[in-house]
């Protein structure tokens, strides 16, 4: 007769709750995030090199005229020819962004090469806002784009044409605006809400006008950025929010003295403005990478063989209010900005 202790067991074993802190956890080799935008100031405007900080850039204030002569003995008219400079002020933009050693040496990621594509987007960010809005814009350059557009009455409110193609046709009105002013419309920058308005114009038949598939208005690019890039309140006399800018591009001059550069700080201090120590870097085991550009901006306004008309400019803007449900995802796509600058 066997004891209970000699008696066979079946239902042991070690299961996986038993072994599950030897076993180690894989980790993904990719970290999941947005495509870093990149700046539609410094892919749409002209590039003027800059060897100083300031820069005089001439523009065309006066061509000459020919007229016809009287009869076979008449005089001959004189004519001029004028310019005017257009001035570049070279401001900075930079960053410092530091890591303590510990975390880059226990990171199972490379993190610089991670933060490096998302730090100059952040320079690009802070450009299109100067440039486009006058956002944290250098007291030294001039009005920004859109106030500029604006105060050169060169806006189409949303909804002037609901019922000659709705967004279509207040694109074509923008498209107008620009042309009125002997230029031709060669670059869309516009908010990503835009996209979806963009494709749901429809005529009277409910057909399609528009494909923006290949983000393309009538041959011309479509450039698109966050909804933060432009301004957040109406700029005045315009009532409504900006959320498209189109003109010609060639007439927005973007001044580059040094282009983006990095370096690796280890032996500094960073500080307040009251000059009080945050970090040191040698003695808190870190290092820090700094960022820097410097940047100038314009808009030339020259006069065309037609003459210069008043109050040319050669941007125009679309205002005004988007259909409920892209207002409500450009809300949220501004909350969740901030929500991620508070973090």
């Amino acid at each position: 007769m066997s004891t209970p202790e000699a008696q066979a067991v079946y239902g042991s074993g070690i299961t996986f709750t038993d072994a599950q802190d030897l076993i180690p956890l894989p980790v993904a080799q990719e970290i999941i995030g947005l495509i870093p935008p990149q700046s539609a100031a410094m892919s749409l405007f002209r590039r003027v090199t800059m060897s100083s900080r300031t820069l005089k850039q001439p523009v065309l204030g006066a061509l000459p005229l020919a007229y016809w002569v009287a009869g076979d003995t008449g005089l001959k008219q004189t004519a001029e020819m004028a310019w005017s400079n257009v001035m570049l002020h070279a401001e900075e933009l930079a960053v410092i962004l530091p890591i303590p050693e510990a975390i880059l040496d226990d990171a199972a990621f490379p993190l610089w090469d991670e933060a490096r594509p998302w730090i100059a987007s952040a320079i690009a960010q802070a450009l299109d806002q100067a440039v486009f809005s006058g956002i944290n814009a250098p007291a030294s350059w001039p009005t920004a784009i859109i106030p500029g557009a604006a105060a050169a009455g060169k806006d189409t409110p949303i909804g002037t044409a609901a019922t000659a193609g709705g967004l279509a046709e207040d694109l074509n009105k923008v498209f107008t605006m620009v042309e009125a002013s002997n230029y031709d419309v060669n670059g869309i920058v516009a908010k990503r809400a835009v996209r979806g308005a963009l494709r749901s114009a429809r005529d009277t038949t409910g057909q399609k006008l528009l494909d923006v598939s290949t983000n393309e208005v009538e041959g011309i690019g479509l450039t698109y950025v966050y909804n933060n890039v432009f301004p957040a309140a109406p700029i005045a006399p315009v009532t409504g929010l900006c959320h498209l800018v189109a003109g010609d591009f060639t007439m927005g001059l973007l001044g580059v003295r040094q282009d983006i550069q990095w370096k690796l700080l280890d032996q500094s201090v960073i500080s307040d403005a009251t000059g009080k120590v945050i970090l040191n870097l040698a003695q808190q085991d870190s290092v820090a990478m700094r960022v820097k550009a410097r940047f100038a901006f314009a808009v030339a306004n020259p006069v065309s063989s037609a003459g210069q008309v008043a109050g040319a400019y050669p941007f125009a803007t679309l205002s005004g209010t988007l259909p409920a449900l892209l207002e409500a995802e450009a809300a949220a796509e501004a909350a969740t900005k901030t929500k991620a600058k508070a973090a």
